[in-house]
């Protein structure tokens, strides 16, 4: 996830970037997604969430999920294999144009993700989601929902990384 500054921004997109550019969180977002099928962008909006002191439940996380599942099956991960693919692929094409036209293809994936998270800020202000909770509480509370909506566990490496950096850059409230 990269910086792609606009006007139109929401604070969400800009808390998701602040905190993916802290240190570890890219790798463990990665290790989360590819090793867990975490996607990205709902990971963060829950840890924006939690950042308003809000606790969701995992019927919560659910409804967020199947809402984003169609655009992230239909653009995002179809677009990050294609990218995946062509990094270092022997092809007809000389590597040079290859990589600036994989290049393209990942302004097109962060498009994409910055879609999904303009359509979760929406949907985030039709009313409050969650319950009120202390952030730090929020913030673990929501990936503890998460893990059961998968049915996975997390890394304990990776969670700890996130949680870290949410603490970082979370204030705290006085």
């Amino acid at each position: 996830m990269n910086d792609t500054s606009s006007s139109n921004e929401t604070p969400f997109w800009r808390f998701s970037l602040n905190l993916y550019r802290q240190p570890g969180v890219s790798d463990a977002c990665i290790a989360l997604q590819d090793g867990c099928g975490v996607d990205v962008n709902l990971l963060l909006f829950l840890f924006w969430l939690a950042s308003d002191d809000r606790q969701l439940a995992a019927a919560d996380v659910k409804l967020l999920d199947d809402n984003v599942r169609d655009w992230r099956n239909l653009t995002i991960i179809p677009i990050r294999n294609a990218r995946r693919k062509l990094k270092d692929a022997a092809t007809l094409v000389e590597p040079a144009r290859q990589e600036a036209f994989r290049t393209k293809v990942k302004v097109i994936e962060l498009e994409a993700e910055r879609l999904q998270q303009e359509a979760l800020y929406e949907f985030s202000r039709s009313g409050p989601l969650g319950t009120a909770a202390p952030a730090a509480a929020a913030a673990r509370a929501n990936i503890a929902a998460y893990q059961g909506v998968l049915g996975t566990s997390f890394p304990n490496q990776a969670t700890g990384t996130l949680l870290g950096a949410f603490d970082a850059v979370t204030p705290r409230a006085a």
